[in-house]
Protein backbone atom coordinates (compact mmCIF):
# COMPACT_ATOMS: atom_id res chain seq x y z
CA UNK A 1 0.00 0.00 0.00
CA UNK A 2 1.34 3.02 -0.99
CA UNK A 3 1.50 6.03 1.79
CA UNK A 4 0.83 9.65 0.71
CA UNK A 5 2.88 12.45 1.58
CA UNK A 6 0.64 13.87 4.02
CA UNK A 7 0.43 10.71 5.83
CA UNK A 8 4.42 10.42 5.81
CA UNK A 9 4.39 13.83 7.35
CA UNK A 10 2.19 13.29 10.09
CA UNK A 11 4.58 9.96 11.57
CA UNK A 12 8.03 12.16 11.12
CA UNK A 13 6.25 15.31 12.57
CA UNK A 14 4.83 13.25 15.48
CA UNK A 15 8.11 11.44 15.93
CA UNK A 16 9.82 14.49 15.72
CA UNK A 17 7.28 15.65 18.35
CA UNK A 18 8.22 12.96 20.63
CA UNK A 19 11.57 13.90 20.24
CA UNK A 20 11.30 17.31 21.53
CA UNK A 21 9.53 16.40 24.38
CA UNK A 22 12.05 13.80 25.18
CA UNK A 23 9.38 11.36 25.24
CA UNK A 24 11.23 8.00 24.75
CA UNK A 25 7.74 6.08 24.98
CA UNK A 26 6.29 8.00 22.65
CA UNK A 27 9.37 8.34 19.86
CA UNK A 28 8.97 3.97 20.11
CA UNK A 29 5.43 4.08 19.47
CA UNK A 30 6.56 5.60 16.34
CA UNK A 31 8.63 2.63 15.07
CA UNK A 32 7.80 -0.58 13.48
CA UNK A 33 8.46 -3.78 15.55
CA UNK A 34 11.14 -4.81 12.97
CA UNK A 35 12.46 -1.28 12.43
CA UNK A 36 16.05 -0.69 11.64
CA UNK A 37 17.51 2.50 13.75
CA UNK A 38 20.81 3.71 11.84
CA UNK A 39 22.58 6.60 13.40
CA UNK A 40 25.47 7.23 11.13
CA UNK A 41 28.73 6.78 12.98
CA UNK A 42 27.71 4.99 15.91
CA UNK A 43 29.78 2.58 17.40
CA UNK A 44 27.18 0.42 18.42
CA UNK A 45 26.17 0.68 14.77
CA UNK A 46 22.60 -0.18 13.31
CA UNK A 47 20.27 -1.57 15.82
CA UNK A 48 17.35 -3.63 15.11
CA UNK A 49 13.48 -3.45 16.83
CA UNK A 50 12.37 -0.30 19.40
CA UNK A 51 13.57 -1.92 22.45
CA UNK A 52 16.94 -1.88 20.87
CA UNK A 53 16.70 1.58 20.32
CA UNK A 54 15.72 2.58 23.56
CA UNK A 55 19.21 2.88 25.17
CA UNK A 56 20.04 5.39 22.19
CA UNK A 57 16.97 7.99 22.79
CA UNK A 58 17.84 7.78 26.89
CA UNK A 59 21.43 8.75 26.49
CA UNK A 60 20.50 11.53 23.52
CA UNK A 61 17.42 12.96 26.05
CA UNK A 62 20.01 13.29 28.53
CA UNK A 63 22.84 14.73 26.89
CA UNK A 64 20.27 17.48 24.96
CA UNK A 65 17.72 19.65 26.02
CA UNK A 66 15.21 22.47 24.50
CA UNK A 67 15.44 20.83 21.43
CA UNK A 68 13.82 22.43 18.49
CA UNK A 69 13.64 20.59 14.70
CA UNK A 70 13.31 23.19 11.96
CA UNK A 71 12.79 21.07 8.69
CA UNK A 72 14.30 22.59 5.62
CA UNK A 73 13.61 20.49 2.66
CA UNK A 74 11.73 16.96 2.36
CA UNK A 75 12.09 14.41 -1.24
CA UNK A 76 9.27 11.78 -1.05
CA UNK A 77 9.55 8.35 -2.82
CA UNK A 78 7.10 5.55 -2.25
CA UNK A 79 6.36 4.95 1.24
CA UNK A 80 9.84 6.91 1.90
CA UNK A 81 10.76 10.01 3.01
CA UNK A 82 14.36 12.08 3.19
CA UNK A 83 13.92 14.87 5.17
CA UNK A 84 16.56 17.67 5.98
CA UNK A 85 16.81 19.79 9.10
CA UNK A 86 18.70 21.75 11.67
CA UNK A 87 18.59 20.52 15.22
CA UNK A 88 18.49 23.64 17.98
CA UNK A 89 18.75 23.13 21.78
CA UNK A 90 21.43 22.80 24.60
CA UNK A 91 23.98 20.00 25.02
CA UNK A 92 23.96 19.26 28.65
CA UNK A 93 25.84 16.29 28.55
CA UNK A 94 27.83 14.41 26.59
CA UNK A 95 26.39 14.61 23.09
CA UNK A 96 28.27 12.41 20.37
CA UNK A 97 30.77 11.66 23.23
CA UNK A 98 31.66 15.32 23.15
CA UNK A 99 31.40 17.56 26.94
CA UNK A 100 28.46 19.55 26.47
CA UNK A 101 29.06 21.76 29.21
CA UNK A 102 25.41 23.31 28.74
CA UNK A 103 26.38 25.67 25.72
CA UNK A 104 23.94 26.42 23.06
CA UNK A 105 24.52 24.04 19.89
CA UNK A 106 23.26 23.81 16.56
CA UNK A 107 23.18 21.26 13.85
CA UNK A 108 22.38 19.66 10.43
CA UNK A 109 20.56 16.30 10.45
CA UNK A 110 19.76 14.50 7.60
CA UNK A 111 16.66 11.92 7.44
CA UNK A 112 15.98 8.63 5.50
CA UNK A 113 13.12 7.23 6.82
CA UNK A 114 11.33 4.09 5.23
CA UNK A 115 8.10 3.15 6.55
CA UNK A 116 6.28 -0.29 6.76
CA UNK A 117 2.85 -0.22 4.48
CA UNK A 118 0.73 0.50 8.36
CA UNK A 119 2.05 3.78 8.10
CA UNK A 120 5.03 3.19 11.08
CA UNK A 121 8.96 3.60 10.57
CA UNK A 122 10.41 0.95 9.17
CA UNK A 123 13.67 2.26 8.77
CA UNK A 124 15.37 5.47 10.16
CA UNK A 125 18.66 5.90 8.97
CA UNK A 126 19.79 9.41 10.76
CA UNK A 127 23.43 11.51 9.13
CA UNK A 128 24.16 14.07 11.47
CA UNK A 129 26.71 16.70 10.91
CA UNK A 130 29.25 15.85 13.62
CA UNK A 131 31.30 18.33 11.89
CA UNK A 132 29.50 21.11 12.97
CA UNK A 133 29.21 20.04 16.49
CA UNK A 134 32.76 19.10 17.03
CA UNK A 135 33.80 22.54 16.15
CA UNK A 136 31.02 24.33 18.92
CA UNK A 137 31.59 22.29 21.23
CA UNK A 138 35.87 21.56 21.72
Amino acid sequence: MKLSKGKMDQKIDEHFGFEARNDVEGVLSTLAPDVIHDIIGSPTGPTYRPENARPFYEKLFADLEDGKVTKIKRLYGENFLVDESVWEGIARGKPFGIEGNGRPLRFRLLHVIEFSEEGLIQRENVWIDLAAIIQQLQ
